[in-house]
């Protein structure tokens, strides 16, 4: 009766004071609770460090872009070094920090601009270039992780650098194991190298292996939908440097199919009418940045185009009334396909994307911001079917486009529509900074 009376007075003590500590963080804050674990760490074991540095990588998931700004110094990377050269922590304890650090920075698209300024990526590019020089006894897993950190939290990055780096990154990525600890670990690495997405890197330090990453998942869906995401990310920004990969996209790796399958799958995910965000949310707008860059590079077409661009229309149709942001990144996406290719007009009509814009136009309670990028997709539209073409073939066809178009229009009372924006188009261009022509000619296709 006694040990139970005893256990149960445990039990009691136990549970006020985890309530105490929980007060206690709450009015302290999460900034300062993560600078006095810090302050702790060198007066720990490393077991009681590796403790440490899991509840401070908890709180660094809380924490607002303001307090993650104030936390991650210089003075505190200048800390973690001189902790190191004075052997009170292991590099081992840093690594499991920094990691985290760049996993966070990344998913808030925080700034990196203290750890590129500070000793600590010195000293990080010292112990990369260190181990790598090493003969006998290298430790690829040390290897691996020192790079993660490193192109995670630096900003420019040495041809020297990114020869070591990437590689080993990617070697993490290959992983195969379908353990939600080795998907975390391949999340980490691909999600790291979307930080190397505008450097010119060689095709051989790359290209099998990321080809061989995204074909694997297309086969086993191995993957989470943040790494998959992350692994065409990187490979659409090496078009900038490298044309001759836009056939691997569209032929090979099935670019389009693929985006359309993640962006359905996703969207069924998130509740439209409750307006909350999420971490699908969060990937959606991933893809639209991707699309973005994609469609201004990539010239190419074929009919999975319009299974993608079916696929945008349907998430524009669902957000414009709650999710602004994400509506207006599907605009931004298809104005840069159309800007850059005709065969989309004819992708519009198929999905019926012109019905929707059109409906949007006229919807009387919809955001003016909306509207008017909505009147930006119908100015692109029509300059594109107004271009002048050289061959006999490409004349009829795009003959035939402008009467599918024309009809449309004209079904739906598109020139009404039109005529009762024409006063303020102006005013909306100015607000806006998009555009929008003020000359109403420039809204109508002639047949």
């Amino acid at each position: 009766m006694q040990t139970y009376a005893y256990s149960i007075r445990m039990i009691k003590i136990s549970l006020f004071s985890e309530c105490n500590t929980f007060l206690k963080m709450q009015e302290i804050g999460n900034a300062k609770h993560f600078t006095e674990l810090f302050s702790e760490l060198e007066h720990c074991n490393e077991d009681e460090q590796r403790k440490k540095i899991r509840e401070m990588n908890l709180l660094k998931e809380e924490m607002v872009e303001e307090e993650f700004a104030s936390v991650f110094s210089e003075e505190l990377f200048k800390k973690i070094v001189k902790m190191l050269e004075e052997k009170k922590i292991s590099v081992d304890c840093i690594i499991l920090l920094l990691k985290n650090v760049g996993y966070c920075s990344a998913l808030k698209d925080l700034s990196r601009s203290n750890f590129y300024r500070s000793e600590l990526n010195n000293k990080v590019q010292k112990m990369i270039i260190e181990e790598e020089k090493k003969k006998e006894r290298k430790n690829e897993k040390l290897l691996a992780d020192l790079s993660e950190c490193y192109l995670f939290l630096s900003r420019f990055f040495s041809k020297e650098m990114i020869s070591i780096c990437v590689p080993c990154v990617l070697k993490t990525a290959l992983k195969k194991e379908e353990s939600k600890e080795a998907q975390k670990e391949v999340e980490m690495a691909l999600l790291t190298l979307r930080n190397v997405k505008y450097n010119d890197i060689g095709k051989e330090l790359y290209l099998n292996e990321i080809k061989e990453i995204i074909l694997h998942h297309q086969q086993h869906r191995n993957l989470t939908r943040l790494s998959y995401q992350s692994a065409w990310e990187f490979l659409i920004c090496r078009l900038d440097n490298d044309k001759s990969l836009k056939k691997v996209f569209v032929n090979e790796l099935h670019f389009a199919r693929e985006a359309a399958r993640e962006l359905e799958e996703l969207s069924k995910r998130v509740d439209w009418k409750r307006g909350k965000e999420t971490k699908e949310e969060y990937i959606l707008l991933r893809w639209f940045r991707t699309f973005d860059y994609f469609f201004r590079e990539c010239k190419l077409w074929n009919e999975e185009f319009v299974g993608l661009i079916n696929s945008i229309v349907q998430i524009f149709g669902a957000t414009k009334d709650n999710y602004q942001y994400i509506c207006i990144r599907c605009i931004d996406a298809l104005i840069s396909a159309i800007k850059v290719r005709i065969a989309i007009v004819e992708g519009l009509l198929k999905c019926r994307a012109i019905d929707t814009f059109l409906e949007a136009i006229q919807h009387p309670t919809l955001d003016e911001c909306v509207v008017c990028k909505s009147l930006e997709v119908f100015i692109e539209i029509l300059k594109r079917l107004k271009e002048e073409v050289d061959e006999e073939i490409e004349k009829a066809k795009r003959k035939s486009t402008k009467r599918k178009v024309f009809e449309k229009m004209e079904e739906e009372g598109y020139e009404d529509a039109i005529a009762c924006f024409h006063g303020i188009l102006h005013f909306l261009y100015r607000k806006y900074y998009c555009g929008l022509s003020s000359n109403i000619s420039d809204y109508f296709v002639n047949v």
